[in-house]
């Protein structure tokens, strides 16, 4: 169901750590060449280098996504590096906790600025390189199910998640008639290096047993998902969030 991944030109932003690391491997892994772009340059450099024997390609390009002229340099770099572009996943995001009454114009915009403001000048700059090349493309967003569900102390985040699922909706209705898919993936609670420790405490195990299904996700459980997005799986899927959170986001009020 995948197979055409294979030799697909792919950039993922915030690639540098986290999931954005585990989607270069992911991607590298089913044959695509694969830019990874982040601010840090030697966390790319190494996950190029741990990616070395996959049967795809992984180069390193570093690219802020706070920074609109970061973001226009570097999708046209990418593009340079890869002779055009097939597949944008728009990863790269931040979030940080904080009582609403509390929060400073810093934090918001931090937020809103990456989450939001970032990903639309990332997906703007890649439908450019799609529209240009005519054979279409695919855009994935990482959004968060608290885009479509709220908890506190989160409200900048939450708010730039839902703005970016409406954002995807909105690309989708506009670029359908360049052939330029545009989904959404919205992750629920997914252990990661820097969640683990909270996930093994007791407040983290509270916060399992609110979840229908009774776990925290694996980077893994976003792998289906992220291939049918970014594929000629899903190629009559756009506009559409696709919630990966083991029930989280139906569980009773």
């Amino acid at each position: 169901m995948v197979e055409d991944l294979k030799g697909k030109r792919v950039l993922v932003t915030g690639a540098s750590s986290g999931l954005g690391a585990h989607f270069v491997r992911l991607l590298a892994g089913q044959g695509a060449h694969v830019v990874a772009a982040a601010r840090r340059v030697e966390r790319l450099e190494e996950l190029a280098q741990a990616c070395a024997m996959l049967p795809g390609k992984v180069m390193p390009l570093v690219l802020d996504v706070a920074s609109v002229p970061s973001i226009q340099a570097g999708v046209a770099e990418a593009a340079r590096l890869l002779g055009g572009l097939d597949v944008l996943v728009n990863n790269a995001g931040i979030g940080e906790t904080e009582a609403a009454i509390s929060v400073t114009e810093a934090q918001w915009d931090a937020q809103l600025d990456v989450n939001l403001k970032g990903c639309f000048f990332a997906a703007q700059a890649a439908a450019q390189v799609m529209i240009e090349g005519k054979k279409g493309g695919a855009i994935v967003n990482i959004a968060s199910i608290l885009g479509e569900r709220v908890m506190t102390r989160v409200v900048p985040y939450a708010v730039s998640k839902a703005g970016l699922i409406q954002m995807t909706k909105g690309l989708a209705l506009e670029w359908a008639r360049h052939g330029i898919r545009v989904n959404a993936l919205a992750p629920g609670y997914i252990v990661t290096d820097i969640n683990r420790d909270f996930f093994d405490s007791e407040a983290g195990e509270a916060l399992t047993k609110r979840i229908p299904s009774r776990r925290i996700g694996d980077p893994a459980d976003l792998d289906g998902p992220l291939l049918l997005l970014c594929s000629d799986a899903g190629r009559h899927m756009t506009g559409a969030v696709v919630a990966v959170d083991g029930g989280h986001l139906v569980s009773g009020l």
